[in-house]
């Protein structure tokens, strides 16, 4: 009699599970942005779920072409494999415990992208992993600019994050003087400048930071010098809450700081200025400045003055 009772327990296991396991998760999987993660950044306007969207799906398409589709382990076949004999009389069962092993292991791979929640409105973080996201979104980039087909409706820039640290002077100084080594440190050398955005951070001074990290820089190699019109790296800071995401990228004026919109319109610099190779070789091509009205897109004015 215990046997056949049991099928009933066991059917009534997993709805009681997904209900709890629902209850306690927030929005975005209880995944957030935090110290040690590496991704991209990217901005929106208004509708983050359709911005998500949209970055998979390129994300996925520019990352299949570069590094092979996405492997996943065989985990989750040989899981559900074992345990199907026990309920062939009772397939409802069986199908609901499929569902569930499912959904566990997909809760549990590590996708090569996964967005997590960001800590800031109209900004959307996608957590890389086993990829270079500077290269990818560089490559990206440097496609659509060449094509200028338009691929994203709601995605306004596209930030590689290759490190991430708490967002303290101290942290910062410590972090960056081994992060910045592989573009400034000597014999590597090149015009950098230093870009700076906080999201719901006030204890960050923007002049500080600028400051300690362009000592740092200076500190690597002398030779680095500050280049506001056309450098060859530009430093990304986005602060949100405590945490401090960094890149330097390539292309950040030529690229129209890395906005996927504005890269795909037609301008009379494209045809002079071809975008730098992927290698972190220098780069001495000659950029004319952006000028001051150009400097923003009309959306991020908007965003701004919100």
């Amino acid at each position: 009699s215990m046997a056949a009772a049991e099928p009933a327990a066991r059917k009534r296991r997993p709805k009681g599970h997904f209900a709890a396991g629902r209850a306690k998760r927030p929005r975005g999987g209880g995944r957030q942005l935090e110290a040690g993660m590496r991704g991209i950044l990217i901005t929106c306007n208004m509708n983050e779920r359709k911005c998500v969207g949209e970055a998979y799906s390129l994300l996925g398409e520019y990352g299949d072409l570069l590094y092979g589709p996405e492997q996943f382990s065989d985990q989750e076949e040989r899981l559900s494999g074992s345990e199907r004999e026990e309920d062939e009389d009772d397939v409802e069962a069986a199908l609901k415990k499929e569902v569930g092993q499912i959904r566990a292991s997909t809760e549990q791979k590590l996708r090569r992208f996964q967005s997590v929640e960001s800590g800031a409105n109209n900004v959307v973080f996608i957590r890389t992993r086993g990829i270079e996201p500077e290269n990818l979104v560089h490559h990206i980039l440097k496609d659509m600019h060449t094509t200028k087909k338009k691929k994203t409706r709601v995605i306004l820039r596209m930030l590689p994050i290759s490190g991430t640290c708490k967002a303290f002077m101290e942290d910062m100084k410590k972090y960056t003087e081994t992060f910045f080594e592989p573009w400034f440190k000597a014999p590597n050398k090149g015009t950098f400048q230093i870009v700076y955005k906080a999201r719901n951070n006030s204890h960050m001074s923007r002049e500080e930071v600028i400051k300690e990290l362009a000592g740092i820089v200076g500190s690597l190699n002398p030779e680095n010098k500050v280049d506001l019109n056309n450098p060859q790296y530009t430093i990304v800071v986005e602060i949100i809450k405590n945490v401090c995401c960094l890149s330097v990228v390539k292309d950040y004026v030529l690229f129209r700081k890395y906005n996927l919109q504005e890269v795909v319109k037609s301008n009379k610099e494209d045809t002079q200025q071809n975008p730098s190779s992927l290698t972190k070789e220098q780069n001495s091509k000659v950029v004319k400045p952006e000028t001051k009205e150009e400097e923003k897109s009309s959306e991020e004015v908007k965003q701004e003055n919100e």
